[in-house]
């Protein structure tokens, strides 16, 4: 078994479905299927079964355990010299494999991750949502596939290591939750391990959210921002504190409008313009387009409210409290 595909689902037979079916499809063959499952017992069982002819899946169901725990849960019981990371949320395109493997042949790669996209059958706000999460225009960029100067460190959606990675880093932190895989992956860069982009090996990320849940999830990977800047300085970059900066403009900009004049909004308008012209080129549809510019402003404000905040709370109750407080002083 040369790739053991290892993905955490939760009651989400619908998207459990579209997952599976992909990989159903896949052209490279050679591998197993590990899911585990934390909700409803055996929710996802029924889906499972229709695809036994199809896949070499193995199930299992761990109750109240983290993502994380689940995911290394499946290494330890997978057979592949390769373990993947997938989301359930994710489809796969047919030739993932195919590229994955020539790379690994080709450069030795012990740890690598991939970009991820829109699919057609995707809602205009998860369309819009990707723009924003890929886009140059916004905090995006290495999703996307953009080169990155320095090194890289992959996100656990579209994620690989060699098995040697898992034995000699022990997997993925399972004291917090978001920013494991951040985590796991400077681990793996600390273990001598270099971790490639594969421009190439991209995944169709189907995000089910809405603005309210895309607030959130952008505003908690902020905040982690900067715990995991703390333990791990070297891994700095002042990319970080652009959207902070971005904010701080915005209001800037905003009240100099109000009391100044009103020509200092221009700057603001500019960019939306910019960004509204940038995702209707990609995405050929004006509604995704309008979509993005609400996207792209939660994806900057989003993100920068919340590293202000982590860095609001830690000069409030130390750095120790603060590390403490959210699990990061076990790591």
């Amino acid at each position: 078994m040369f790739f053991s595909i290892i993905t955490p689902i939760y009651q989400c037979s619908k998207e459990t479905e579209e997952f599976l079916s992909s990989l159903a499809q896949q052209n490279y063959t050679d591998f197993e299927i590990v899911l585990i499952e934390d909700g409803k017992k055996d929710s996802s069982r029924k889906v499972i079964s229709r695809f036994r002819d199809k896949l070499n899946i193995s199930y299992h169901f761990i109750e109240n355990t983290s993502v994380s725990y689940r995911r290394n849960y499946g290494m330890s019981v997978a057979k592949g010299n390769y373990f993947v990371f997938f989301d359930s949320d994710c489809i796969i395109p047919e030739n993932y494999f195919q590229i994955v493997s020539k790379k690994i042949y080709e450069n030795n790669v012990k740890a690598w991750g991939g970009p991820d996209r829109d699919h057609e059958s995707f809602s205009y706000l998860q369309k819009a949502i990707n723009y924003s999460m890929t886009s140059v225009f916004t905090t995006g960029g290495i999703r996307g596939g953009k080169k990155k100067i320095g090194k890289y460190y992959p996100r656990s959606f579209n994620m690989g290591i060699a098995k040697e990675v898992f034995e000699k880093t022990g997997g993925f932190p399972t004291v917090i939750s978001p920013g494991e895989d951040i985590i796991f992956s400077i681990n793996i860069q600390k273990s001598g391990f270099h971790a490639k982009l594969i421009r190439d090996a991209f995944v169709y990320h189907k995000r089910k959210i809405s603005t309210k849940k895309y607030f959130r999830q952008i505003s908690s990977f902020g905040f982690v921002r900067y715990p995991i800047t703390l333990l791990f300085p070297e891994t700095f970059s002042p990319v970080f504190l652009l959207p902070s900066i971005y904010i701080l403009g915005v209001l800037y900009l905003l009240l100099m409008s109000i009391f100044v004049h009103p020509c200092f909004i221009l700057p603001l308008v500019l960019h939306y313009i910019l960004i509204f012209i940038d995702a209707g080129i990609k995405t050929k549809k004006v509604n995704i387009a309008a979509l993005s510019m609400v996207t792209s402003f939660i994806q900057f404000s989003a993100y920068g409210l919340g590293f202000i905040m982590a860095v609001i709370i830690r000069y409030v109750n130390g750095k120790s409290a603060f590390l403490n407080k959210y699990g990061y002083s076990k790591l």
